[in-house]
Formats: C-alpha cells, structure tokens, sequence
C-alpha cells in the first residue's frame, strides 16, 4: 500500500481502491487532499493491469466536502481581503488551478470508477461521487448540497444530469438531504443497500466489470459520455465553479464564514440548517449509521 497523507492507494488484482483518508475530519477536501485524488486517479489509468477503479472513504464517512474548518488560509476560492472576481473567475475554470477537473477524472479517465459511499457525502463530496461512472451506497447514507443555501453552486453539473428537471431543481433550490435509498430510487444513483453488505456488493460489481475486456469497458463508457457531452456538460462545468466563486464571496456567503471562523463551524451550520432541520440539526434517527459501530 502507498500511502499519500490524505489518500491512500491499494490494488488488488484488477481492482485499485482510492481511499480519502480524513476520517477524523469526515473526510473533507483540502487542496493536499485533492492533490492526491488526482495522483491516485493517474495511477490507476496508467497501470496496465487495472481495469477498475474504486473511490471511497475511511472511517464513518464518504466526504462531507470542503473543510473550512481551522480558517481558510488552505481554501483558495475564499479570501478575506483583496479578492479579484476576474481573477477567480479564471482560475476556476482552468484545469491547473480548479479542483473540479480532478474530480472528473473518475468521468473522463479510462477506467471504469466506482464511488462506494457511506455515511455523509455533502457538497463538493457529493460532486466527487457522482463524477463517478457507477454509485452505490449505504441505504441509510446522506447526500446533499448544504451549499445550495450558502457559500456556494453546483460545481460539476452532476446533480443535474443525473437526474429529471423536477428533481434537479427541487434539490438546488433546497438543498434538501436525501438518504441512499432514496438517491437510488430517484436515480441519482445505481444501487443502495444494506450498511453491512456494501463492501461486498461493490466488491461483487468491481470484480465483475474486472471480467470485461478493458477495451471494451473504455469504449462504452466513452460512448456514454460522449451523449452528455453533447448534452452541453462542459459548458456546465464552465458556469458553475465561476458561479461558486461569485457565492463564496458575497455578503450572506462571508457572513457565513466569518462565523464559522469565529463562533466555529458547528454553529455556523447549525444557524444555516436550523430551519430545515437537517444536516447539523437533523434528528438522530434520520442520521447515516457509523460503520465503526458495525459488529
């Protein structure tokens, strides 16, 4: 196994496992963290004998997205003082500087890739999954964009082709959490199960793409990418980080975040979700299970 901090790297076989590996931060993205996403991803495409690639989570979460905890001198989208929107505007689309086009890597690399998910999987977290060609999570795991109310936009588009226009716009306007089950059932998602069976049933489904010529994994998926292309994702994908900069930066955006920094993060969430009772203020029984308290 390489280690790189934040993520950690394993193949077995035809299968290479990414996992993030800030299970004591629920997995929240920094750019070191990022960074490594994108070394793991390369590495998998450019090995020969993998044909499957598996993204997922240590601990008891997915991702539950950006960590803005601790400041926000690591998060270059935010800037207290002397922010440039054009400046931002542009590096927010380039493929060097912008943190959405590692996340499509799981869309665009030869690989097939599998997002296992568990746990919470918010905002930029959620985004990274649903770059990935197949998703399958826990029954009870949450999925949602919290920044739909503050301090952000939708970044890769996912949300959006994957699903209806009903449902696509119900979820940006709201923000609303939605359980695996649920994700599964609108299509958001593949499948959902039970907690105790996904390691198995994402094993089962990685070794049995692991079965198909290489060839011919890239050549469908490139084929179904291909139509949603089409479809106008790239354009997409250009508006919606420039849009997420813009958001970050206004007033009710650095409000938030100035009393994440100075009250701390958990009542800055709570404030924000109180009145929708969920994330921060969700009701225990309506919340992911821990997988370490799994018997």
């Amino acid at each position: 196994m390489v280690e790189r901090d934040v993520v950690q790297y394993l193949r077995s076989g035809a299968i290479a496992t990414i996992t993030l590996n800030r299970p004591e931060k629920a997995n929240t993205l920094r750019a070191d963290a990022i960074s490594a996403i994108d070394a793991a991803l390369r590495q998998a495409n450019c090995d020969d004998d993998v044909r499957v690639i598996v993204l997922e989570g240590a601990g008891d979460n997915f991702c539950a997205g950006f960590d803005f905890s601790g400041g926000l001198d690591h998060h270059p989208v935010y800037q207290e003082r002397g922010y440039d929107p054009g400046m931002d505007a542009l590096t927010a689309v380039n493929s060097f500087t912008s943190s959405f086009p590692i996340f499509m890597g799981l869309w665009r690399g030869l690989k097939p890739s599998i997002a296992k998910v568990h746990g919470y999987c918010l905002g930029a977290g959620s985004e990274l999954a649903l770059c990935a060609d197949l998703v399958v999570a826990s029954d009870d795991a949450r999925f949602g964009t919290p920044y739909s109310r503050v301090w952000g936009c939708h970044l890769t588009g996912m949300w959006m082709y994957r699903l209806g226009l009903a449902k696509a716009k119900y979820y940006a306007l709201t923000g609303d959490w939605i359980s695996g089950k649920e994700a599964a059932e609108i299509e958001l998602i593949n499948f959902s199960y039970p907690l105790e069976e996904l390691d198995e049933r994402v094993s089962t489904l990685a070794n049995k793409l692991a079965t198909i010529p290489l060839t011919q994994l890239a050549a469908m998926k490139l084929i179904v990418n291909q139509s949603y292309d089409n479809m106008g994702l790239q354009n997409t994908q250009t508006l919606g980080p420039i849009l997420d900069g813009i958001m970050r930066n206004t007033p009710e955006g650095r409000a938030f975040i100035v009393r994440a920094r100075d009250e701390g993060v958990r009542y800055a969430v709570g404030e924000r979700d109180g009145p929708f009772g969920d994330y921060s203020r969700g009701d225990v029984d309506e919340r992911p299970r821990k997988r370490s308290h799994l018997v």
